[in-house]
């Protein structure tokens, strides 16, 4: 990750000439690398870099905007089943199976039984209701499809916005899932409550949100980009000469 800056005290000290030419300091391990710069400009525009435990947190990050993701297109589907059923004879649970072919054999690979949701079948009852409430759950399905792909974008951009959401949404939506353990107890309904809670957990504190763990300044100690990255390059440098 070799930057070349257009000020010449940053320039000055994150390069070096040798028998083979022009050697740039890697920002993220310090190591001169012969050749030109990967990118250049002012130094605030340096581009960002991680380092050590950043690494892990953005994989974690990475891997809740998949679960998001993925939960926020099966919500979207289901909306869209829900308000298939209108003038039908058919309950969720059947435009679920005949629906989505798919879902079925991976439910209960995983333990659901779509047929025992508590969730799903007070969503029946409401459907049976009137077309109001009908469309009523269908909007508020796509919203909050809608907000769980918002917040897998978020998420994978690392948007700070994004990780407040995501604990703002997920803390709402626990007390449902509580409510589906109510009825029922299974693997799939306990896991997914325990991820949810240790991942608002792990937001609140790793990323100071909420102003835990040192708040927002703490958070931005511990993002390196443009001259702090920079300046992390010139650190490692000299801890580097001091030891050697």
């Amino acid at each position: 990750m070799t930057y070349q800056p257009d000020e010449e005290f940053w320039a000055t000290g994150l390069s070096a000439q040798t028998p083979v030419g022009i050697a740039w300091k890697c920002m993220r391990c310090a190591a001169f690398i012969p050749g030109e710069a990967f990118a250049h400009g002012p130094a605030t525009e340096a581009p960002e870099v991680l380092h050590d435990r950043q690494i892990r947190d953005q994989i974690i990050i990475r891997v809740l905007s998949i679960e998001r993701a993925i939960r926020g297109a099966l919500v979207i589907g289901f909306a869209f089943l829900t308000w298939q059923l209108r003038g039908s004879q058919d309950s969720l649970e059947q435009r679920i199976t005949s629906g989505l072919p798919l879902l079925k054999p991976f439910a209960d690979q995983i333990g659901w039984n779509i047929q025992e949701s508590r969730v799903i079948h007070v969503l029946n009852q409401a459907v049976e209701a009137s077309s109001k409430t009908l469309l009523a759950i269908t909007l508020a399905l796509l919203a909050y499809g809608a907000l769980q792909l918002t917040e897998a974008v978020g998420l994978w951009l690392t948007k700070r916005w994004a990780e407040y959401l995501t604990v703002v949404a997920t803390s709402a939506f626990i007390p449902v899932e509580v409510y589906e353990l109510s009825h029922s107890i299974t693997f799939l309904k306990l896991g997914a409550l325990l991820i949810n809670i240790l991942a608002v957990l792990w937001l609140v504190w790793s990323k100071h949100l909420f102003g835990f763990n040192g708040g927002s300044a703490s958070a931005h100690d511990e993002k390196l980009s443009g001259e702090s990255a920079l300046t992390y390059a010139r650190l490692m440098t000299s801890e580097f000469e001091e030891v050697n």
